[in-house]
């Protein structure tokens, strides 16, 4: 029995009416200028059962985005290509907000015009980016500048706006797995000494400002932070993560977001492994509102820790890719179809692997 799962929720203002949500995916399936195609709308409005959907992280400027084929909300073309998404997704009965992202010194210079890209400070990441011309070595990025933080809060508020003009029901911050926000939190990659460097006040004031930013568009109900408060991801990492974990709660705490996302790496996560203890229990005591957590859930894992109380709700990844019904599969007790051709179609542009997987429904037509 899932019967937790399938209970509705408010996640702030947005009312779910199950507890069901699709984590953030990225797939690639952009033009090569970050404007969405015809087959997003396709891709989501076949999954808008879920009681949430968080859309694939989306670019907040050309400076902030390094993801091939990645979409984008800085310019008119791409929030109009939003809008056939966001209707359809709504004419499906489903609700979906925008995830926010800038990259920060995971952008590659090739997508900067040889430009280095910024940081919380002049470090480098481990690995590679993927770009066009194929692989390249990350490049050392240079310290975002004191002067230029308003513009940075600036565009953040500029991508939110174009948010609610697509038609979106609402923003996520991406505050997590190494990406900018990240690495101005940990002490990793954040080695400043001016007032976003330093204490764990400093270190967290970059994700309050922006926040603040996007509540100041959308209202603190119809916005959500994502987090990745356990061990290494990508190369940004911190000495203490309960202490800058903690007070990035708080920040949220009191700013009274709509909905804190979670992600809770298994031993071999996407981003990096992690040995060290779980934070969502610390977080949960200070942050009150609607806690979502995701990673490598099974259906009776995400019941059971709803029915503990250690979560409000449960986010869905890979399974939503190949289970474009996957709440209906949780409800009757299906197994979850596999993914196939991975990871090739995860990433590279195409219908195969994005479009194509059939609903329980479907399967038995064709039986």
């Amino acid at each position: 029995m899932v019967e937790n799962l399938l209970k509705p929720i408010s996640l702030g203002a947005i009312e779910a009416p199950n507890r069901i949500v699709m984590a953030p995916l990225t797939r690639g399936r952009a033009t090569p200028g970050s404007v969405p195609t015809p087959s997003m709308i396709t891709y989501y409005r076949q999954r808008a059962s879920a009681g949430l959907i968080i859309s694939e992280a989306t670019g907040i400027s050309r400076e902030g985005l390094g993801w091939p084929s990645a979409p984008g909300l800085w310019t008119d073309e791409q929030t109009e290509a939003w809008k056939p998404v966001t209707e359809a997704v709504h004419a499906a009965g489903g609700r979906i907000v925008a995830q926010l992202w800038h990259m920060g010194r995971i952008v590659h210079p090739y997508f900067l015009g040889g430009e280095p890209p910024v940081s919380a400070s002049a470090t480098r990441a481990p690995g590679h980016a993927h770009t066009p011309e194929g692989t390249k070595d990350y490049a050392t990025a240079r310290p975002l500048r004191l002067d230029e933080i308003p513009r940075l809060l600036d565009d953040y508020a500029l991508a939110a706006q174009n948010a609610k003009k697509a038609g979106f029901d609402g923003v996520q911050l991406h505050a997590a797995n190494g990406y900018l926000i990240d690495q101005f939190l940990r002490n990793g990659t954040n080695l400043r000494d001016d007032s976003y460097g330093g204490s764990v006040e400093n270190r967290a004031r970059l994700l309050g400002e922006v926040t603040e930013r996007l509540i100041s568009v959308w209202g603190a109900g119809r916005v959500s932070v994502r987090l990745s408060p356990n061990g290494d991801s990508q190369g940004t990492d911190d000495s203490d993560p309960a202490a800058i974990f903690g007070e990035a709660a708080r920040v949220l705490q009191a700013l009274n977001i709509g909905f804190l996302e979670l992600r809770q790496p298994g031993p071999d996560g996407t981003f990096g492994k992690t040995d060290v203890p779980q934070q969502d229990a610390l977080i949960r005591s200070i942050y009150k509102g609607p806690l979502v957590l995701n990673s490598d859930y099974t259906a009776e894992q995400a019941e059971a820790d709803l029915a503990s109380g250690r979560a409000d709700a449960i986010s869905f990844g890979r399974p939503f890719i190949s289970n474009p019904d996957l709440v209906e599969r949780i409800r009757v007790g299906a197994p979850f179809a596999p993914n196939v051709g991975v990871p090739q179609t995860w990433y590279f542009p195409g219908d195969a692997g994005y479009i194509d997987y059939p609903t329980l429904a479907e399967v038995a037509t064709d039986a």
